[in-house]
């Protein structure tokens, strides 16, 4: 994808433009503005100069008794207490990581390794009694997951490891249906993953609501002698655009992206009562570090970005999700007026249903107007048709749009725009004449 720079704070108002030699001047038809932040954000100024700040001065290994080494373990405490602030956690249960597929790959490799660890061992006496006798651990998510959910339990599944069932979301509102989650629970479900948002359409799911239900379905289990379900959700979108409580949500697991609010791409994995409540079983085996869940020798650098990013969220989220409604609202505003409601269809709005703030997915009806072959003709839009991780299927409809109910020739047409901290009402004037150029050019052509 082509790089674009985040408008700087003192510039919001004017397009953003593609770094250029000194004193080398773009011309006004170059001018680039970047609508793909679902897909990843620049970095934060702070968290740039935290960063910098890290490399030069905590070089030393955290585990190191001279000052570099203490300094290096002091931001990296800082910033795991800046990463539980955030989602309003306990920092004793975060852990550090590569990213969001390491997270989300730790958490089914933990559950599936537990189930294992907490049956009977076999032809004992309690084994013959288990009701469980002979089965495989069970898992529940849903058809529009991230790539990072869906391949490993597709994996499981291949191996025979694991049993999964993928839920869909409802043709109505675009969600997985707290009911049709229920129905899917048997006697070894061992872990329901649901996202918090979904990277395309920006629909919220219903997150708290499941929690509940499975809290007082474990009540009933641990009575019969059946395992706990445990609840992961994927927040990676959803932080930074909206607030985050792992305590209204009610979650055992929730996973962590830096890069999607701004940050380093690093991730960090929430455990509720991590080794104590909720199990969690490592990956990889080595020096010890993150308490053994997660050994390596710590990437200094890369985890005070993320602990700024952190605090920036923390400080600033209810005006970041202000701005950026503001703005995608004026979008959908301008997509209607210039192409007519008729020919828009936007497919992440649906009725009664809460989604974040900065997402936008349409398409412009006609024959001629797939998406990719718009954005091949846009001058000046940097955005995506779906999930950046799919881009290399840009001319097949979206498999999430498609599990929504969005009809295929609708589907086959969408583009996502997602905006930023920093989009303004001036870029997005501009970017709609540039669809405007792009569809005017793709029907002269037929």
């Amino acid at each position: 994808m082509e790089a674009a720079v985040e408008p700087s704070r003192d510039a919001r108002g004017r397009a953003a433009s593609h770094p250029r030699g000194r004193g080398e001047r773009s011309p006004p038809d170059s001018r680039k503005v970047y609508m793909d932040y679902n897909a990843t954000t620049p970095l934060e100024p702070e968290v740039i100069q935290a960063m910098t700040e890290a490399m030069r001065e905590a070089w030393g290994n955290p585990s190191s008794p001279y000052p570099a080494g203490r300094k290096a373990k002091d931001i990296i405490d800082t910033a795991r207490e800046n990463v539980a602030k955030m989602i309003c956690g306990k920092p004793q249960d975060i852990i550090f990581t590569s990213g969001g597929t390491e997270s989300n790959n730790l958490v089914i490799h933990s559950v599936v390794k537990h189930f294992h660890q907490t049956r009977p061992s076999k032809g004992s006496p309690a084994e013959l009694c288990s009701p469980l006798d002979g089965a495989t651990p069970h898992l529940i998510t849903c058809t529009v997951e991230h790539d990072s959910i869906r391949l490993p339990l597709e994996h499981l599944v291949e191996e025979r490891v694991a049993a999964v069932t993928f839920v869909p979301v409802s043709k109505v509102n675009g969600q997985v249906e707290v009911e049709d989650i229920l129905a899917a629970v048997c006697p070894a479900t061992c872990l329901v993953t649901i996202m918090l948002a979904n990277n395309e359409t920006g629909v919220i799911m219903p997150i708290s609501e499941i929690s509940q239900r499975i809290k007082a379905l474990n009540q009933k289990r641990t009575a019969s002698g059946l395992p706990v379900i445990l609840l992961h959700t994927d927040a990676a979108q959803a932080l930074g655009k909206r607030r985050v409580d792992v305590e209204d949500l009610g979650v055992d697991f929730l996973t962590i992206v830096g890069h999607k609010f701004y940050g380093p791409r690093i991730g960090a994995l929430y455990v509720r009562g991590l080794g104590e409540l909720t199990p969690l079983y490592p990956m990889l085996f080595g020096g010890g570090q993150e308490r053994n869940f997660r050994p390596g020798t710590e990437n200094t650098p890369m985890i005070a970005g993320l602990g700024k990013a952190a605090e920036l969220v923390t400080r600033n989220c209810e005006a970041y999700e202000a701005h950026m409604r503001d703005v995608r609202d004026y979008l959908e505003e301008r997509l209607e007026a210039e192409f007519d409601k008729q020919r828009i269809h936007l497919n992440s709005q649906f009725p009664g249903t809460e989604r974040l703030p900065n997402t936008c997915n349409f398409s412009i009806q006609g024959p001629q107007l797939q998406g990719h072959a718009v954005l091949a003709r846009c001058r000046a839009l940097l955005a995506s048709v779906g999930a950046a991780c799919h881009s290399d299927h840009a001319d097949r409809p979206s498999p999430v749009l498609l599990s929504c109910g969005i009809p295929f020739d609708v589907a086959r047409n969408a583009l996502r725009l997602s905006v930023g901290r920093g989009t303004t009402r001036a870029e997005v004037d501009l970017i709609v004449q540039d669809l405007k150029q792009a569809v005017a050019q793709l029907e002269g052509q037929a």
